[in-house]
């Protein structure tokens, strides 16, 4: 009887884009995606995490080669990163070159700070190519009532990109 006293948190889940969409949204004129397995040891992640900075609990990380005729295009990541108590599923490309494209919020499980699918707020992360682009409050501004959310989601493209960089650059690409 005291339970029904107590308040009940309110879920807001919500499913916004399934992989294929998310990958077809990055990467609308490839006509391939190969997802690609990136096995990595203890001393690959500890260097990973000192390169990207602080990170939240992560999900599992899935990657996609994007192609048109054989070309590669890039890269699709799909993370997951915790908000407040959930994980968030996001989808971000990331080009030959290292430059961001496009940021896909997929699933957004919080009762709050969902403004984060915003496309105002997502734009602030295209063509950036360095993680010195990504600090949160400098360079990616916050969303007032979406705190965590908004950083959250920033470190883990901080961690992506640092991925890329360590992993997936071309051995002829840039920096």
């Amino acid at each position: 009887m005291l339970a029904a006293l107590l308040p009940v948190p309110i879920m807001a889940a919500a499913d916004y884009l399934s992989v294929d969409a998310a990958q077809k949204s990055i990467f609308p004129q490839a006509d391939a995606f190969q997802e690609i397995l990136l096995p990595q040891t203890r001393e690959q992640l500890q260097a990973l995490s000192a390169r990207a900075g602080p990170q939240p609990p992560h999900g599992v990380i899935r990657v996609w080669s994007a192609t048109r005729s054989g070309v590669p295009l890039g890269h699709v990541f799909v993370d997951e990163v915790i908000g407040r108590q959930s994980l968030i599923t996001y989808a971000l490309g990331i080009d030959v070159n290292g430059a961001l494209l496009g940021l896909e919020i997929m699933a957004y499980r919080e009762s709050h700070g969902g403004e984060i699918r915003n496309p105002a707020w997502r734009a602030q992360f295209a063509h950036r190519d360095a993680l010195e682009q990504l600090r949160f409050r400098a360079d990616i501004k916050n969303i007032s009532g979406a705190t965590l959310s908004s950083e959250h989601v920033t470190q883990g493209v901080r961690w992506l990109l640092a991925l890329w960089q360590s992993a997936l650059r071309p051995a002829n690409g840039p920096g």
